[in-house]
C-alpha cells in the first residue's frame, strides 16, 4: 500500500534534522498539497559558506540532492525502483544571500515517465531534471542537472 501524501509532507519537513542540511540550514520551506512541487530555501551562514564568503557549493547541491527521488518514489508507487543516477552542477553568480530551489513534476511529466519505463524492453528509463538555484530577486546562483534512474520492478518485486 502506497504511503499518504500526509506522510511524505511531514517526511520533507522533517528533512531539516537530517544531518547534511542541519549546519547548512536547509529546509522545506513549500509543498505543494498534491506533491506536485517543493521548494528548498537555504540562508547564508557561516557554516555554508566557503573561503571566499560565498556559498559553498557542496551546501548548493545538498540542497537539490534527494528532492527529485523522493517526488518520483511518491508518485510511481512502489512498483518502481528509483535511484539517483548522476547529477552535474554549473555555478553561474556568486551566492551570498538567501537562495531557494524549486523542484516541479507535474502530472503529465510522471505520466511520461511511467510510459517510458513501460516501453523500455527491460523497463528502465532515465529521466533528466533541471533545476535553477536562485536568490528570492531571481538571480541565477547555480543550475543542476540531475538523472534519476527508474526501473519497473518485477510483479513478484511489486508485491514486497
Amino acid at each position: 500500500m502506497a504511503r499518504s501524501p500526509r506522510f511524505w509532507r511531514f517526511l520533507f519537513w522533517t528533512m531539516r534534522y537530517w544531518p547534511p542540511f542541519v549546519g547548512a540550514r536547509i529546509r522545506v520551506h513549500a509543498t505543494a498539497p498534491d506533491l506536485s512541487s517543493v521548494e528548498v530555501r537555504m540562508p547564508m551562514r557561516m557554516w555554508n559558506s566557503n573561503f571566499v564568503g560565498v556559498h559553498f557549493g557542496g551546501s548548493l547541491y545538498a540542497m537539490t540532492d534527494p528532492f527529485y527521488m523522493l517526488l518520483l518514489m511518491y508518485h510511481l508507487g512502489r512498483g518502481y525502483v528509483v535511484w539517483d543516477k548522476a547529477a552535474v552542477i554549473r555555478f553561474r553568480s556568486p551566492g551570498r544571500e538567501l537562495v531557494r530551489a524549486v523542484f516541479e513534476l507535474p502530472p503529465a511529466r510522471v505520466q511520461q515517465i511511467r510510459d517510458a519505463a513501460a516501453s523500455d524492453p527491460k523497463g528502465r528509463h532515465d529521466a533528466v531534471f533541471n533545476i535553477r538555484v536562485e536568490t528570492l530577486a531571481g538571480a541565477l546562483i547555480a543550475e543542476i542537472e540531475k538523472t534519476v534512474y527508474i526501473k519497473l520492478k518485477k510483479s513478484s518485486d511489486a508485491l514486497a
